[in-house]
C-alpha cells in the first residue's frame, strides 16, 4: 500500500516538474486563464449597456466602446459621460442627444444626424464625422484634435474653446456658413 501511494505521488511530482521546467507553457496557460476571466465580464457588461441604451434611450457613464450602433435610432439619447471609444455610429440618428463629457476617440460618426446635440467637453480625437450634420450642436470645450469633418454641416454650431489642432474641415459648412478649406 505504501508503494502505491508513493507511485501516485511520484506521477504528480513528475507532472509538476514538467510544468515548472517549461515556464513558457506556464506563462501561456496563466495568460490564457487571466484573459478569459477578464474579457468575458467586459463583453457581458458592454452587451447589457447596449441593451439598456436601445430599450431606454439612456446610458450615462456606460461602456459602449467598440459597440456597433450603425443606423441606430437614438434621437434625444442621454449618453452623458459614456465611453464610445471606437464605436460605430455611422448613419445613426442622435439628434438632440446629450454626449457631454463622453469619450468618442476614434469613433465613426460619418453621415450621422447630430443636429442640436450636446458635445460639451466631449473627446472626439481622431473621430470620423465626414458628412455628419452637426448644425446647431454645442461643441463647447470639445477635444476635436485630428478629427475628420470633411463635408460635414456645422452651420450655427458652437465651437467656442474647442481644441482644433489638426482637425480637417475640408468642404465642411462652418458655423458662419463659409466652406472649410482643403
Amino acid at each position: 500500500m505504501k508503494f502505491q501511494n508513493f507511485g501516485l505521488f511520484q506521477r504528480d511530482q513528475n507532472a509538476l516538474n514538467s510544468v515548472l521546467i517549461n515556464p513558457q507553457l506556464l506563462l501561456i496557460v496563466m495568460a490564457g486563464l487571466i484573459s478569459l476571466g477578464v474579457s468575458i465580464p467586459v463583453l457581458a457588461e458592454r452587451k447589457s449597456d447596449v441593451d439598456r441604451l436601445i430599450s431606454t434611450n439612456e446610458c450615462q457613464q456606460c461602456n459602449l466602446s467598440g459597440a456597433n450602433l450603425a443606423e441606430a435610432k437614438l434621437e434625444g439619447a442621454d449618453l452623458l459621460g459614456a465611453n464610445l471609444q471606437k464605436a460605430n455610429l455611422r448613419g445613426a440618428n442622435l439628434k438632440g442627444a446629450d454626449l457631454s463629457s463622453a469619450n468618442l476617440i476614434e469613433a465613426d460618426l460619418s453621415g450621422a444626424d447630430l443636429r442640436d446635440t450636446k458635445f460639451q467637453s466631449t473627446t472626439l480625437r481622431k473621430a470620423n464625422l465626414k458628412g455628419a450634420d452637426l448644425s446647431w450642436s454645442d461643441l463647447y470645450q470639445a477635444f476635436l484634435e485630428e478629427a475628420q469633418f470633411n463635408d460635414a454641416n456645422l452651420l450655427n454650431a458652437n465651437l467656442n474653446n474647442a481644441k482644433l489642432q489638426g482637425t480637417n474641415f475640408c468642404g465642411a459648412t462652418m458655423p458662419d456658413g463659409q466652406k472649410g478649406g482643403c
